[in-house]
């Protein structure tokens, strides 16, 4: 168990949603999932009839390089799956080629479901996993039902706790239903907001086999015993409230015995990993990025 500390830069972040409901927040996440199928299917019918060859070299993008639906190497596009609550909305992005694979559960910041969080699944496509990301606001029509980030904001917060482990719970059964998924290789990973979610259903879920918080407020310390899975904890040096948890959550770690790492890029703000935002820093993304890849290889694919 460590604490690494890295260099970094620092820098602000804001985006704003489109006013548009559910249906046309899938009709434009197909077009930009160029025609991708919606509504729980497979996304086996993805593929263009003048696609390169999957001999073509595979590029390991970073923070920063968004990485096209129409990818040859990749099939993306958002779906949709009934729950025993509601209807979940979601981006689901896998290796066009081989698998099964192993798989990560990718939960998005308190803004709700912006489309930085679906090319965040179709980074982790291009590195073999088969990624899903969920709008954990499926049950108030979805983060597009919403004018802007802060109603939609406002919304999540009127969620409960108890509802949004639920529809994530849900989300890993989901992944595990998919034949070109290894079932019981589900990583997690979330921001911010997400980061906390992901320790909470790391906790709470003993399916998950790996988990990698960023800059994520703790989970209730008495629950800690009951994590299974290693963890692979990734802070912002320059976020004092989240970092304010850090000493006691990694005493209970210590305390019992649990398989972690923390790694910390000092002068790095909260979101630093979010590159459509004004707090990105590039260097402490890109570490990161590289960091958490190495932890999902070790322990999702090995």
């Amino acid at each position: 168990m460590t604490t690494d500390r890295l260099k970094g830069t620092r820098e602000v972040d804001t985006w704003l949603s489109n006013r548009t409901g559910r249906r046309e927040f899938l009709r434009r996440m197909a077009v930009i999932g160029a025609g991708a199928v919606v509504g729980g299917m497979l996304l086996g019918g993805l593929a263009c009839d003048d696609e390169e060859p999957s001999t073509v070299a595979v590029p390991t993008p970073g923070p920063g390089e968004t990485v096209s639906p129409d990818h040859p190497l990749i099939e993306a596009g958002p779906v949709e799956f009934a729950t025993a609550a509601t209807t979940m909305i979601g981006y689901l992005s896998r290796p066009k080629d081989g698998g099964p694979n192993p798989a990560v559960l990718v939960i998005h910041e308190n803004r709700g479901m912006q489309p930085h969080f679906a090319d965040v699944t179709r980074r982790y496509a291009l590195q073999g996993y088969t990624a899903l990301s969920v709008d954990l606001l499926s049950r108030s029509g979805g983060t597009a039902a919403f004018a802007d980030s802060d109603q939609a904001r406002g919304e999540l917060r009127k969620i409960t706790q108890d509802e949004l482990l639920a529809d994530l719970n849900a989300s890993v059964d989901y992944l595990q239903t998919h034949s070109h998924v290894t079932p019981d290789r589900i990583g997690v990973t979330g921001f911010c907001f997400g980061g906390g979610m992901t320790w909470l259903v790391s906790v709470r879920n003993p399916e998950i086999a790996a988990a990698a918080p960023f800059y994520g407020s703790a989970p209730p310390l008495d629950e800690v015993p009951n994590l299974r899975a290693p963890v692979l904890a990734i802070y912002a040096g320059d976020d004092d409230r989240i970092n304010s948890s850090l000493p006691d959550l990694e005493a209970a770690m210590q305390r019992h015995g649990k398989d972690y790492r923390v790694v910390s890029y000092p002068g790095a703000k909260h979101a630093f990993f979010n590159d459509t935002g004004q707090r990105y820093d590039q260097e402490a993304a890109t570490a990161a990025w590289r960091e958490v890849l190495e932890f999902f290889d070790e322990h999702l694919k090995s």
